[in-house]
């Protein structure tokens, strides 16, 4: 098989919509997903409905990147660290980004459509966040906490989608809480990477506009706020545990301490970008979805 007949392979094409939209970047927001319907009472769901919350996540999330690589085309084709992308390196054309988007955004529709028609009224509110949150950039410092948003919609999505009935929504919001924080706070670190690039275009970050320093403090203020807010998820999600021994929230708690570890980890790693945000963020993901998970445990079962 020739090198031109390999690139244009359907495998290959597969490969190259995959790499535009950081399929493997699911991991971030799956956990947290998979969390919000763990965080209260009757997560026992029938099979096709798990697939319709999957592919409405999976759906989601593609079309977020989408969007954010569209809207980002120009920029990304003048900044060094982003030129090799697909679009602005020529490897996947605008008319197919157009169509993924499309696609994807019909397939999230349509699942969320299945889940019943409550999630089709609030189906056009994360598209709305996922449209805003790559302008923010052009016109505010705090465009960090659109990102931050994004991902917070994840575990209310979680909940609302296996909780139809919207009792006890605590720990749900707890996590989105703690996400909104999380992910706001890694998004500066990531910013470090543009810091020069950002103040030559006008582009605006903690990072460009404070210093790379200052941004990193407050990176670190972010993730302890959001230490306290999984805290309390950790704690309302194990909330009937109080009628017995205090010892039977200790799963919760050491899986919470391991999280609160791995949020010091990302800033003594800041300068190690790839390891903080890749790598780090992905153990934080699945450790936030197993203390949760020992929460419900702890408090009686799912």
């Amino acid at each position: 098989m020739t090198t031109s007949s390999a690139a244009i392979s359907p495998a290959a094409r597969l490969r190259t919509y995959a790499s535009f939209v950081r399929f493997e970047h699911t991991l971030f927001s799956l956990p947290l997903m998979l969390a919000g319907i763990f965080s209260a009472p009757g997560s026992t769901l029938p099979l096709a409905r798990w697939g319709l919350i999957v592919l409405a996540a999976v759906a989601a999330r593609t079309c977020a990147m989408a969007l954010n690589r569209l809207i980002d085309r120009r920029l990304d084709a003048i900044n060094p660290r982003t030129m090799s992308r697909e679009l602005p390196a020529g490897r996947m054309r605008l008319g197919e980004a157009i169509a993924l988007l499309v696609v994807s955004a019909a397939f999230y529709v349509a699942a969320c459509a299945a889940l019943g028609t409550w999630y089709l009224a609030a189906a056009p509110l994360p598209l709305l966040v996922f449209v805003v949150y790559p302008y923010l950039k052009r016109v505010t410092p705090f465009c960090h906490f659109g990102v931050g948003l994004a991902l917070a919609l994840a575990p209310l999505a979680g909940y609302a989608a296996a909780h139809p009935d919207l009792a006890r929504p605590g720990p749900a919001i707890a996590l989105a809480g703690f996400a909104l924080f999380w992910v706001s706070g890694f998004d500066v670190i990531y910013a470090t990477l543009d810091e020069e690039f950002d103040r030559a275009q006008g582009v605006h970050s903690m990072v460009a506009w404070l210093g790379r320093a200052r941004a990193l403090r407050i990176s670190g203020a972010l993730h302890s706020i959001a230490s306290l807010w999984l805290l309390a998820a950790a704690v309302l999600a194990g909330a009937p545990w109080t009628g017995g021994p205090a010892w039977r929230m200790a799963p919760p708690l050491v899986l919470w301490g391991v999280c609160f570890v791995l949020l010091q980890l990302e800033q003594r790693w800041a300068e190690h970008v790839n390891l903080a945000f890749f790598k780090v963020n992905v153990w934080v993901g699945f450790a936030v979805l197993a203390m949760v998970m020992a929460a419900r445990a702890v408090s009686g079962g799912f």
